[in-house]
């Protein structure tokens, strides 16, 4: 009798093919394979051909060197020209007037922020300020355009202390409104004497020179160096502007302490001592 035996579909094998099939081998198809399949792309779309598989998911490689380094330079450059602006800026000590405080080759920081928060000078407080006048001879100018344009830009950016030098460092005695005045070795301010102990050794108030009493204008400053027989301060200058006493919006900003060298670092404080 015959047996009719259900159809196979063109080009699948039957049951008993299947099963005689050797299994080393597995047939790809159907929605399993595809799922692996789809895997197994996205796996391999993390790495570049030729890059090694080192970039990583986000496929990005590092920047060659000569576009790190000026990147670098110029980020710093910004920095230290913030920080000379706005915070801290150096100046270097050319003479002997505020010795022993301050000697000659020193470099101070100065507090910029502090007038910018409201400080306002006071008397016993070192600061530095901008000539007003006279006060210093004209400076020499560097004949070579190179070291002189590399100076001044270091300057600008605040690496070096100010190119043009035409600033002073003293200390305060009076402020606007108070009346200064010194008699054989006694430095007084609206009539009571003035305690000096930062005084170079052998030096008195007065080093020899009377004067007063002298009133402050409002809006100035009356500045004496600490080695008062080698400072040519206000004392010396009653001819000019301001009758010696100087603006205090040429005032830069106190003297926070000594950054160098080494072995005279110092700190005064915010806004000084």
């Amino acid at each position: 009798m015959a047996v009719n035996l259900p159809e196979t579909p063109s080009g699948a094998p039957s049951d008993s093919a299947a099963q005689d099939a050797p299994h080393t081998h597995r047939v790809s198809g159907g929605r399993a394979d595809a799922r692996r399949r789809a895997r197994g792309s996205r796996g391999r779309r993390g790495t570049r051909p030729g890059d090694g598989g080192e970039t990583g998911r986000s496929g990005r490689r590092p920047r060659p060197w000569w576009i790190e380094l000026p990147a670098m330079i110029v980020v710093g450059l910004a920095v230290a020209l913030l920080i000379k602006t706005c915070l801290f800026q150096v100046f270097s000590i050319p003479s002997g007037s505020m010795e022993n405080t301050l000697r000659i080759g020193d470099r101070v920081g100065v507090n910029k922020l502090a007038p910018l928060t409201g400080w306002e000078p006071q008397p016993g407080q070192p600061v530095v300020f901008k000539d007003p006048g006279g006060w210093l001879p004209p400076q020499a100018t560097d004949p070579n355009p190179l070291t002189n344009g590399v100076s001044s830009a270091l300057s600008f950016v605040g690496l070096v202390p100010p190119k043009d030098d035409n600033y002073l460092v003293k200390r305060v005695i009076a402020t606007g409104g108070q009346t200064v005045q010194c008699e054989g070795t006694t430095l007084s301010v609206d009539g009571r004497k003035v305690d000096e102990p930062y005084l170079h050794p052998g030096d008195d108030s007065c080093a020899g020179l009377d004067f007063g009493p002298v009133k402050v204008p409002s809006g100035y400053v009356w500045v004496e160096g600490d080695h008062r027989s080698d400072s040519a301060d206000s004392r010396y200058h009653q001819r000019g502007p301001g009758g010696g006493a100087v603006p205090v919006s040429n005032v830069v900003g106190p003297v926070s302490g000594v950054v160098w060298p080494i072995n005279h670092l110092d700190w005064f404080g915010w806004t000084g001592r």
